[in-house]
């Protein structure tokens, strides 16, 4: 039997050995260290509104995955916190509603404009300040942390740190690491902080995903079904600092208290930073990078949405030898991705 050892217990990792497990395969996961980039997600599959001019082929990857998302959750099973309202778009300027139309202009999947009575209509909790916004309907949420509690049940978990990969006595090693796959593959993935704030709230102010734009700020308002809230995230260029700041908090508090002013009554129960795995072009390497060794890395804002697509194309590589064509472009020895 083909043994493979996987590095990283993220998400991606924990998906890839749940995936390459029933094919058969004799996995072992080698986690470290907490999931940061994964716990701290606030679990949005938005293939409409989280890429940039350019991404053709990332669009095309998240599309695929976004597809996926509803077998994948069946599969695991239990409550993870799967939901379809769609997101809600919201401008509370011009020049933030022109940014809302010019995201939507390059959306691959359908949007729909709301003028700002639609949107109070749908979302009563919402500022009359709001100018209008969009509805994308075809984007969905997941609780990254019960993901994360239902794959470690899938999986066999091994704690242990690696640092040199030639130490993983495995037929296949596949790393899956996030921001510490630079260190073990010397591939260019830089760590991205990302601070997110958790409040709690008598009940559910809202039911869509929020993305909002305020004075040419970006946040996000994520609803759970306990009436917990997240919002986040920031982007911060700061290395391996997973400090907690006074000035991220802000950055996240104030755009979405002038989208919804309720949630300043509520409850603060948290506030985390992580790492999120960043790459050259925004994209992440999956594939060969060498021998018998595979990379599964580098998957930025979108980890948990390309989950789904990232486990199966890697296990079938692992399986087969053959790299499903939905990957070939992300290949680890490519150049920067520009299309």
């Amino acid at each position: 039997m083909t043994t493979v050892g996987i590095v990283g217990g993220g998400i991606i990792g924990l998906a890839i050995g749940w995936r390459c497990a029933r094919l058969g395969l004799d996995v072992t996961v080698y986690d470290g260290q907490p999931a940061k980039a994964s716990a701290v997600a606030a679990g949005m599959l938005a293939p409409t509104t989280e890429t940039h001019p350019g991404e053709r082929a990332l669009r095309r990857l998240l599309g695929d995955s976004a597809r996926r998302w509803p077998a994948f959750a069946a599969q695991l099973g239990g409550d993870v916190g799967y939901r379809e309202e769609g997101t809600l778009l919201v401008a509370v300027t011009d020049d933030d509603l022109a940014e809302v139309r010019r995201l939507c202009a390059r959306a691959t999947t359908g949007t729909y404009p709301l003028a700002a009575a639609q949107l109070r209509d749908r979302e009563p909790a919402l500022s009359p300040r709001v100018r209008g916004g969009a509805f994308a309907p075809g984007d969905r949420q997941v609780d990254p942390r019960r993901v994360l509690a239902a794959l470690q049940a899938r999986v066999k978990v091994e704690p242990r740190q690696v640092s040199d990969v030639s130490t993983i006595d495995a037929d296949i090693v596949v790393i899956a690491a996030g921001a510490a796959t630079a260190s073990l593959t010397g591939l260019p993935i830089r760590p991205v902080k990302g601070q997110t704030v958790r409040l709690r709230a008598p009940r559910p102010p809202v039911r869509h995903v929020i993305r909002g734009f305020v004075r040419s700020r970006s946040v996000y308002v994520v609803p759970r079904d306990d009436g917990e809230l997240i919002i986040g995230a920031t982007e911060e260029e700061r290395g391996a600092d997973t400090t907690v700041t006074a000035g991220g908090v802000l950055d996240l508090l104030r755009p979405a208290s002038e989208l919804l002013p309720g949630i300043a009554e509520y409850e603060v129960t948290e506030v985390v930073a992580g790492l999120r795995p960043g790459t050259p072009d925004n994209a992440p390497y999956l594939g060969v990078l060498h021998d018998n060794v595979i990379v599964a890395a580098g998957h930025h804002r979108n980890g948990v949405l390309l989950a789904p697509v990232t486990a199966d194309a890697i296990a079938t590589l692992v399986a087969t030898g053959v790299p499903p064509a939905e990957i070939t472009p992300f290949r680890p020895t490519r150049g920067v991705l520009c299309a």
